[in-house]
């Protein structure tokens, strides 16, 4: 469950144990999505004074990417800690940048948005499909994890003169 009524969040704290599935209506075209179930949400979501509330937790899921050397899909583990700080609109803190406004009246806080940012954030950028990938040939672009192209090994003429120092 990962949407709260303000009312009983007021008056004492929950605790959050959900899941943000793939296929929640929360994640938009392009995003990086999970893998099956989704990303796991824990912790714990308190009243912060009137009209602001804190979120302090963990989640945790895998995604798929593309490796950075040779292009196959992998699947990488995504996981990290946040500290959100909720505020209705109208408060003077709900202008700072990092904190998540909640619309004036709404009845409900929906840690999924909020929740999908933070994923974004969090996964990584430059994936690997392992530690040792030796990537795509420059030349022909043969995959060299599976085996050595025919291509000649190139160098670069800028060095030639160095290696007529020898």
């Amino acid at each position: 469950m990962l949407c709260f009524d303000i009312r009983t969040l007021e008056a004492r704290a929950e605790s959050v144990d959900g899941t943000l599935d793939a296929r929640d209506s929360v994640w938009e075209a392009g995003d990086s999505r999970p893998v099956d179930p989704g990303v796991h949400v824990i912790g714990r979501l308190s009243s912060a004074g009137q009209g602001r509330f804190y979120f302090s937790g963990r989640f945790e899921g895998s995604a798929v990417a593309e490796c950075r050397r040779c292009l196959a899909e992998t699947t990488v583990s995504v996981s990290d800690d946040v500290q959100l700080i909720f505020a209705q609109s109208g408060e003077d803190e709900a202008e700072e940048d990092d904190v998540v406004v909640i619309p004036a009246g709404e009845r409900e806080l929906d840690l999924r948005p909020a929740m999908r940012e933070e994923w974004l954030l969090a996964v990584p950028s430059f994936a690997l499909c392992r530690q040792d990938c030796l990537g795509l040939c420059p030349n022909c672009g043969a995959d060299r994890n599976t085996g050595d192209c025919t291509c000649l090994p190139t160098t670069d003429p800028r060095w030639d003169a160095l290696r007529n120092l020898r």
